[in-house]
């Protein structure tokens, strides 16, 4: 067990997308390298003074590149420790060489952890423990306040052990909602390809029993074939490229859609007003982007309902266009918290991806959450049969 344990650790690999440098970055640098001249010029009894500056400086210009490369920073600093602790050995200094701002390596413990992959944090942490142990047998220091150096060495890693946990606890779910929305545009998928099927096989079996009797109807009943055929292959080109069906079972109810838009909007009663607006012609979307158009709707209210404060009306509209259907939905009310987009929303932004399209939700300028989405409103045939609504 515990063998498996290390090999997973030793196989994990770097969180993506980890930032070069940010401004903060800057600033604490030049906050770092003041503080080291301050205390180099002004602190009394500074053993080895112009080593110990250049050491500080030194820690200080490695806290740059300790998200992208923390082993070889963290290996550079506390090897630089080591190297430092046998110089002290070798003249025999009756006090510790270094200065307080020093403590700027416990970024490079936070990095390590944060930031390193499952072999770097390995071998990073032997670095680590071999220079405290090292410190702390040529060190005179009590027990109990080695031990306490050491927690205080620690603190920095568990911290960023936390935040690496939860951040990519943070992406699994939000991968998982991109997955389950991959699934449902699947599911309305084969509803979409079952109902255009039927109608084919339909019209084809009326052209075989009228072929003898009445050759144009036979000819009629063919070009419907043709017409379901060619919508099948548009919903199925524009969905089948980006999805993989995971084998779930396909649930045959047909998806709800912008014809569904005002029993929706009733739902929620109580104190919160919905004006739903809706133009052009919608009675022809292809399904799947009448069913994207019905969730985004769907989550913005439900999102207004649960978190907002003192919102009094939401206010949806839906306009077709010639090549795409725009939805804009907005409350009035406040949100409580930091005001960060859901994992809903984000399922829903990648439906929207999928589609060709695209979702912005944010707050508003003066107050109030706004969610506007645009989706490509596909090909529509002249003479082509609207969707059957419910």
């Amino acid at each position: 067990m515990l063998r498996d344990d290390l090999r997973t650790l030793w196989n994990e690999p770097r969180p993506p997308d980890a930032p070069a440098r940010v401004w903060r970055d800057w600033a604490l640098l030049a906050a770092c390298l003041g503080g080291v001249v301050l205390e180099a010029g002004l602190r009394e009894n500074v053993v080895w003074r112009p080593v110990a500056a250049v050491f500080a400086v030194w820690l200080c210009l490695l806290s740059l590149w300790r998200r992208t490369r923390p082993l070889e920073m963290v290996t550079l600093a506390f090897g630089s420790v080591i190297l430092l602790q046998l110089a002290s050995l070798v003249a025999g200094p009756r006090e510790t060489v270094g200065l307080d701002t020093g403590v700027v390596v416990l970024l490079l413990v936070y990095g390590l952890l944060r930031w390193g992959s499952g072999r770097e944090i390995v071998l990073g942490s032997a670095v680590i423990l071999a220079t405290f142990t090292l410190c702390a047998v040529m060190d005179e220091t009590p027990a109990a306040h080695q031990v306490g150096g050491f927690v205080f060495l620690l603190l920095p890693g568990l911290i960023g052990a936390a935040v690496r946990f939860r951040v990519t606890g943070r992406e699994r779910q939000y991968e998982q909602v991109r997955s389950r929305e991959r699934e449902q545009l699947a599911r309305e998928l084969h509803d979409t390809v079952a109902h255009h099927v039927s109608a084919m096989v339909i019209r084809a079996q009326a052209g075989q029993v009228l072929a003898g009797t009445d050759p144009s109807a036979a000819v009629e009943a063919l070009e419907g074939v043709e017409e379901e055929g060619a919508r099948t292959l548009e919903e199925m080109r524009a969905m089948v490229a980006t999805l993989r069906n995971r084998g779930a079972g396909a649930e045959l109810a047909p998806p709800a859609g912008v014809a569904d838009l005002e029993r929706l909007v009733r739902a929620p009663g109580g104190h919160l007003r919905v004006d739903l607006g809706l133009d052009g012609e919608l009675d022809t979307l292809p399904p799947a982007v009448d069913a994207a158009v019905y969730r985004i709707v769907q989550e913005s209210v439900t999102n207004t309902m649960r978190h907002a404060v003192d919102a009094t009306e939401v206010v949806v509209r839906v306009t077709a266009e010639r090549h795409t259907v725009r939805v804009s939905v907005r409350d009035n009310g406040r949100r409580t918290g930091r005001g960060r987009a859901g994992y809903g929303l984000a399922g829903l932004r990648e439906r929207a991806d999928l589609l060709g399209g695209r979702l912005q939700a944010g707050p508003g300028t003066d107050r109030g959450w706004h969610v506007e989405a645009e989706l490509p409103r596909g090909r529509t045939k002249t003479g082509a049969h609207p969707r059957p609504r419910r």
